[in-house]
């Protein structure tokens, strides 16, 4: 009798990692952008999405966006006058810190700001997000839910209850304050009752031209103090390059 196909035993031991030579692609491929591209850019997000950041990928498919990496991507660029790749570009490194990304482009500083200055799209908050304002939900009837849904929002925390089969707030209820730190349930209720209030931008850091070797910071002057104060050891995201 064959063997059957489904019972293929496969052994751990032979799968591939990702290891020195994923690491060594992604420097080859930063440094190939370098001598490729005319400017260079560091942005950070701002409530992240990655649909919302797909988008972006979309429209700009004539540039190279990398997202995640710190370490490696300081690595290819080099982390300080001795080690970098081309002049200043220690300097961009600096900014490597975080959630942030590298855009390599041929446009120019003007139009790469005039685009991530009006790319602003609101979306649902999640729990960890701060909520931006005081939600408070009258009481009456939700006509919106189906009664099903009358227990899922009394495990929310929601004094409900149904009515004639009407799902039916019992009092005024508020979801949360100005400033709070949301929950899972209250990042839920707001979903729910379509309240948005995290906001999906780009900001730029900072940009380097390859053509001068000139670095310029685009961050607010807060937010430098705050890069000069940050450590070595920082925020490094380990996510997947793009």
């Amino acid at each position: 009798m064959p063997k059957s196909k489904r019972d293929k035993k496969i052994s751990l031991t032979k799968t591939t990692k990702k290891g020195l030579d994923s690491k060594q692609k992604l420097i080859e491929e930063l440094r190939k952008c370098v001598d490729t591209y005319r400017n260079l850019f560091i942005f950070s997000v701002a409530n992240m999405r990655n649909n919302k950041l797909k988008d972006i990928r979309t429209a700009w498919k004539h540039s190279r966006f990398f997202f995640g990496k710190n370490k490696v991507m300081i690595v290819a660029l080099g982390k300080g006058d001795t080690d970098e790749y081309k002049d200043n570009l220690h300097k961009v490194t600096k900014h490597l810190r975080g959630e942030v990304g590298v855009l390599f482009t041929n446009k120019t500083k003007d139009e790469v700001q005039e685009y991530f200055s009006h790319f602003k799209e609101m979306d649902y908050a999640r729990a960890g997000n701060q909520a931006q304002m005081d939600i408070t939900l009258d009481e009456g009837p939700l006509e919106q839910f189906p009664h099903s849904m009358e227990p899922q929002l009394r495990q929310l925390g929601l004094p409900t209850a149904l009515k004639k089969g009407v799902v039916t707030l019992l009092q005024d209820h508020q979801v949360c304050k100005e400033g709070d730190v949301l929950t899972p349930e209250q990042a839920r209720v707001l979903k729910l009752f379509a309240i948005e209030m995290a906001e999906f931008k780009v900001q730029l850091k900072c940009m380097w031209n390859s053509e001068t070797g000139e670095f310029e910071n685009l961050a607010g002057e807060e937010e430098n103090m705050q890069q000069e104060d940050d450590d070595d050891d920082d925020d490094d995201d380990d996510d997947d390059a793009e």
